[in-house]
């Protein structure tokens, strides 16, 4: 339930206030003419009046101050003063242009289109809601790459909407905090502004959650005096050991953030711990003059107390492709009690929280240096994606999944370091190197043991890539995203396009193939499928599906996802928006949900012969004195009844328990074979029930088993991982085709 906060409206900033922060920084000819420009915006936005009640020139003139608090350059000022001018008063660019120039133009006409651009996590259908969202978010990181200025501002104006979001009503707060917590967070993370980034995700946690952020803003509550005072006799113990030591040093204690402590709180859930046992609530931060008291300074913290193994990161010889950098340990403080410390020099600490703002090459009188350029070659990077990557879609994919996600960093053989998004395999290590590299892998050392292609990266491990020359290219498994062969969106581009490079016909042929497998091991009939599923996909034929499906444009896990998802809304069950984390979907537990034609409270259980699973067509049975069994539609004991009357229809309700999959298993026999399959089975948190093998009497053996799974999207992926457990020859979904009539009668009852 979303709750509307209401908030008192406090004083803002006027111009005097924002033209004084920015003197700061600015020489006086400079910050001058940004007065005119208030003058000039508060004239074309008279008579307008925000949701807040305010006059709407306070907004520009707190995003302006915001702006001020980055330092950036008196073309920002005055375009955060002007951005919302040429949308909502139709001043042209033109007339901005002629009166205060060409840069303060072109960053408002910049900031206008990324204003234009609605993000929608509202209720319109999916596929045409990821399709604009993933055109929109293209047009905002190209913009960025152009000029880092634009989306600077636009974090900025994105704040203080969220600031004044209590104006709202419950549905827009909602769709507003969704779009700022997954595409405005990550994106201020990215860019190293971390005043920004904690207060967006607080903010946005409050209005998603709020039951939970009211919770954890209690309990923080009750024990704040008790944390204070800890964290006092903390940091005069570590001033008193720096001064002994000569180090002239500034220590402070800094609050952990709600939507952080959040994060935490879930994490330690996992391990049993309740919110009591979360010491780290408060972190202790060490600011010093130079880089060799910062090493120095983490010496004397050791002696003090003993540090906690593997807890100790540098991030100043291995900054953050933010440019963030820091010393991080955390020690047994006082009491036995964990304390984390961050050591860092004033300059780095400017850069933690202002990141790519702070060395931004537009600051008054500085020239681009080599040095600013590399800070933001990621940046850079986008446009050369956006040239190789075929669709929107694809591009974002890439953006998200390679620039917003946490890095690791791995080295060469020859010791050059590389950084790659968490959860990077060799082969993800293979193609950031070289694409040829990547297409000729054929296994890989991982600190000089053979590791499996996709086992995942961790930091500090050295990466030796085996290539052979002769390789026929990459395999058609590495797409498969259940198999977890690759992570990032750039590698999974780079064997797309060696896939669409290869003859039509093939691709065809093998997606023919493809569709055929996944479809019989689901028991679905792919003729009665086939225009549905074309119907999810932008595809003028099922040729041009095919081919894309054999050169890897789709995933056989997307078909089953998009195919159950549509099944669900045609039945009343439509998934939540794909925007939703998947914390805050429903778990699927409890007892079915069927719908009955024309008939209520009827008792319903599930037909052992063919156990359907949501997105089944499925057909019911009266039975004399059971009430209604359901069976798939295709099933034998249906097809074969002669009392047709006691057939009636039944339908998907809401997604609300796990349906048995009956699963046949071929299989070499070999020791730890069983303990493989149930291994795979656990870490999909799939319950596994009624195993069975039968000897084939040639060495194979078949395994017979019943997965619980949530539908037929976890069903597939579910066999995609165990099909390629070793010496795993086929698996699918077991589907009865004969029977006599008087097995059938006697099994319904």
């Amino acid at each position: 339930m979303q709750v509307r906060v209401q908030e008192p409206q406090t004083p803002g900033v006027d111009i005097d206030a924002v033209l004084a922060r920015a003197a700061r920084y600015l020489p006086p000819e400079r910050v001058a003419p940004l007065r005119d420009v208030y003058e000039f915006a508060a004239r074309c936005h008279d008579g307008q009046v925000r949701k807040t009640g305010d006059a709407y020139i306070t907004h520009p003139l707190e995003v302006t101050n915001l702006v001020a608090n980055l330092e950036l350059d008196a073309s920002a000022l005055a375009a955060a003063l002007l951005h919302d001018v040429q949308e909502d008063c139709a001043v042209p660019n033109e007339e901005i242009r002629k009166r205060f120039g060409p840069d303060v133009a072109t960053l408002v006409d910049g900031l206008t289109k990324l204003d234009k651009l609605p993000i929608s996590f509202g209720s319109d259908s999916q596929a045409v809601r990821a399709g604009q969202q993933a055109q929109n978010l293209r047009k905002m990181f190209l913009a960025m790459a152009e000029d880092v200025r634009v989306v600077l501002i636009k974090l900025c104006d994105r704040l203080h909407n969220m600031r004044t979001l209590w104006a709202f009503a419950p549905e827009k707060q909602r769709r507003i905090s969704l779009e700022t917590m997954e595409i405005f967070a990550p994106l201020a993370n990215r860019l190293g502004v971390w005043q920004i980034k904690w207060e967006l995700e607080d903010l946005a946690f409050r209005y998603l959650e709020p039951a939970e952020y009211k919770r954890i803003a209690e309990l923080l509550a009750a024990k704040r005096q008790q944390r204070q005072a800890y964290i006092d006799e903390a940091t005069a113990a570590i001033r008193e050991h720096l001064a002994a030591a000569g180090i002239k040093a500034e220590v402070t204690g800094r609050a952990k953030h709600i939507y952080s402590i959040h994060q935490k709180m879930q994490r330690y859930a996992e391990q049993g711990k309740a919110f009591d046992q979360i010491y780290d609530l408060l972190a202790v931060r060490v600011f010093v003059d130079s880089v060799g008291e910062c090493y120095h300074a983490l010496g004397i913290v050791h002696a003090l107390w003993r540090p906690i193994p593997g807890q100790i990161d540098d991030y100043i010889a291995n900054p953050k492709d933010s440019r963030y950098q820091s010393l991080h340990t955390t020690v047994v403080g006082l009491n036995g009690r964990p304390l984390e410390i961050q050591i860092r020099t004033y300059e780095m600490h400017r850069v933690a929280e202002y990141g790519v703002a702070a060395h931004w090459a537009y600051k008054e009188g500085n020239k681009s240096s080599g040095r600013d350029e590399e800070r933001i070659a990621w940046l850079r990077q986008l446009l050369d994606w956006q040239r190789d990557l075929s669709g929107a879609e694809e591009f974002v994919e890439s953006v998200k999944t390679d620039i917003f996600h946490d890095q690791v960093f791995v080295y060469t053989p020859k010791g050059e370091v590389l950084d790659l998004p968490a959860g990077a395999t060799p082969l993800d290590f293979a193609y950031r190197i070289h694409t040829d590299l990547g297409h000729q892998t054929v296994g890989a050392k991982v600190n000089s043991r053979m590791v499996s292609l996709n086992a995942t990266l961790r930091n500090g491990d050295i990466v030796e890539i085996m290539r052979s020359r002769t390789s026929k290219g990459p395999s058609r498994d590495w797409l498969n995203p259940n198999l977890g062969y690759i992570h990032t969106a750039h590698s999974r581009s780079k064997i797309r396009q060696w896939f669409r490079k290869q003859e039509r016909d093939e691709n065809i042929e093998r997606g023919r193939e493809m569709i055929e497998k996944e479809m019989r091991r689901l028991g679905l009939d792919l003729a009665e499928r086939q225009e549905q599923i074309l119907s999810l996909f932008s595809y003028s034929s099922w040729e041009d599906f095919l081919a894309a499906l054999g050169y890897g444009g789709v995933s056989t896990t997307t078909i089953a996802r998009k195919l159950g998802e549509l099944l669900r809304e045609e039945e009343g069950e439509a998934d939540l928006p794909p925007s939703l984390p998947e914390k805050m979907a429903p778990a699927a537990l409890g007892s079915p949900s069927l719908q009955v034609t024309g008939v209520g409270n009827l008792l319903t259980t599930m037909a052992r012969c063919c156990n359907p699973v949501p997105g089944d067509q499925i057909v019911g049975y009266v039975t004399r004195t059971r009430g209604i069994t359901v069976h798939r539609a295709d099933c034998v004991n249906v097809l074969n009844e002669e009392e047709q009357e006691r057939l009636i229809g039944v339908e998907w309700g809401a997604a609300s328990r796990l349906y048995p999959a009956n699963i046949v298993i071929e299989a070499w026999d070999r020791v730890g074979l069983l303990r493989d399959i149930t291994t795979v089975v656990t870490e999909e948190k799939v319950n596994m029930v009624g195993v069975r093998t039968v000897e084939n009497g040639d060495g194979s053996v078949n395994v017979l088993t019943t997965l619980e799974t949530t539908g037929i999207e976890q069903l597939s992926r579910l066999l995609s991982r165990i099909e390629i457990i070793r010496g795993v020859r086929s698996v699918e979904r077991a589907v009865e085709r004969k029977r006599t009539r008087e097995t059938s009668s006697a099994r319904r009852g």
